[in-house]
């Protein structure tokens, strides 16, 4: 008997903004992503703590080129294809669709660009799995509204929403709503387009704007089950479970609150209401929401039919400020576990972690979970035969594979499939670097956007291919 179902969806999952590139070709316009730059500055700019309008003359932008997936996506399908995948996880760039998320008609060049990627995967039987919004807001609407700060944005997505699942509708399936749509919460101008003006609550401002993307999610939801019944519409969250740094109970009390923070946005989008607990920590921090007359009741009545949800690593948390050692390169931060190794980037590798959190999950919602994001950033290189020898990526990603196996076989946990990340090379959203690297297949590009944009395939490539091919039962 197979370990995983017949029918689940190997693949491999990237972004528009870190992978497509060619920002103002095909009447696109720019997006939020497009301003935030390489370099020591860029988490000030993601943290909404620095105006890009501020950056040095020479900053470097590395998602307006990317690996240039717009002029290559033929080429990098075709081996998607030849590593067999079921699925490919990408997104669309709203402001490709709508410049300005204002016009009163598509871009007719944007959805024909996406119409072709689409077709080009179904010629190879591979399903699309849609993110409408993956850290990609028009800069046209953070400029004129702030963003999600507004109600007006809800209206804007929607209307987004409208034409794709219309043009769409017999071609794609899976939908997800917001990419990590908790990392608002962390990096606001890189998730939602926010920054923290002078003299503004800093809270009060992200748990408005969270309110109103889960508005316009739940919104976007009913709307797709109009215009195709078989549509079937996720929400994604930046998931890693917290355990406690001790059994002090202070501490275990900690972890709990920890993951709350984070369950908050996929608890409104699965249950369809806020959580006791969220209106007493909005009551105790004076944090006020403006709903609409119709908010509670859309929530109710429009949640998700999957959870979707990135997991790289588990994290530590402690009641005691003082206690332990923080990890690097975390966005969401965490103390260090000294039962862990690390990547290069500080990441803690805790295969075993996402057997955790995917029964976490299914235990809390009871809905079937699509593991969309999971990989092994990592500095790749070429030897003198031309091979790219990643065995430490097939390390990790078998560890966590046979990890989520077990999640399914033993503890019964409902899977939709399987798309790690950054399937090739791209973009890092969080540091914007090209050499630290997730994919299967190498692009010839630097950190200072200098190469060839060549794919070669790494030695992960065959090794996953095999992993498909057998539905996991080679990892035996």
């Amino acid at each position: 008997m197979n370990n995983l179902p017949d029918n689940f969806l190997w693949g491999g999952a990237t972004a528009a903004n870190q992978c497509e590139g060619a920002y103002l070709e095909g009447g696109k316009g720019m997006g939020t992503v497009d301003v935030i730059p390489w370099g020591p500055i860029r988490r000030d700019v993601m943290q909404g703590k620095l105006n890009y309008k501020e950056l040095p003359e020479d900053s470097y932008y590395p998602s307006r080129e990317a690996i240039d997936m717009y002029h290559h996506y033929k080429e990098d399908i075709a081996l998607f294809a030849e590593m067999g995948f079921k699925c490919y996880r990408f997104s669309f760039a709203w402001s490709r669709i709508f410049p300005t998320g204002e016009e009163a008609e598509p871009n007719e060049e944007g959805l024909k660009f996406y119409e072709d990627l689409i077709d080009e995967l179904l010629k190879y039987n591979i399903q699309p799995i849609v993110t409408i919004c993956h850290f990609d807001v028009p800069l046209h609407l953070y400029e004129k509204y702030g963003s999600w700060k507004s109600r007006k944005l809800i209206d804007a997505y929607v209307k987004y929403c409208e034409v794709i699942f219309n043009r769409f509708k017999d071609k794609v399936k899976y939908w997800m709503t917001f990419n990590e749509i908790n990392m608002l919460m962390h990096l606001p101008f890189m998730g939602a387009g926010i920054t923290i003006e002078e003299g503004e609550n800093e809270l009060q401002v992200k748990y408005q704007a969270a309110h109103n993307e889960l508005v316009a999610s739940a919104m976007a939801t009913k709307l797709a089950k109009t215009i195709n019944p078989d549509f079937k519409i996720g929400c994604m969250l930046a998931a890693g479970q917290f355990y406690p740094y001790s059994c002090n109970p202070n501490d275990v009390l900690s972890a709990l609150d920890k993951d709350r923070e984070n369950y908050f946005f996929i608890d409104v989008q699965s249950r369809g209401e806020y959580p006791r607990y969220a209106k007493k920590f909005l009551e105790r921090n004076k944090i006020v929401i403006d709903m609409g007359l119709e908010d509670e009741s859309i929530l109710k009545e429009n949640t998700v039919d999957f959870i979707a949800f990135s997991y790289y690593t588990s994290r530590l948390t402690s009641a005691d400020p003082e206690v332990g050692e923080k990890t690097a390169g975390n966005v969401i931060k965490s103390l260090r576990n000294p039962y862990l190794k690390a990547s290069e980037w500080g990441w803690q590798i805790d295969p075993v972690g996402l057997r955790i959190t995917m029964n976490s999950l299914y235990d809390r919602y009871q809905k079937p979970l699509f593991i969309v994001e999971n990989g092994l950033g990592a500095v790749d290189n070429i030897e003198e035969d031309g091979s790219i020898q990643d065995d430490y990526r097939i390390e990790y990603l078998k560890a966590h594979i046979i990890e989520m196996i077990k999640a399914v076989e033993e503890d019964g946990v409902e899977l939709i499939g399987y798309t790690p990340w950054g399937c090739i090379d791209l973009v890092s959203a969080s540091t914007g670097e090209m050499k630290k690297r997730y994919g299967f297949i190498y692009v010839d590009k630097d950190n200072e956007g200098k190469g060839t944009l060549e794919r070669r395939k790494k030695k992960s490539f065959d090794w996953y291919k095999e992993v498909i091919s057998t539905n996991g039962d080679c990892l035996k």
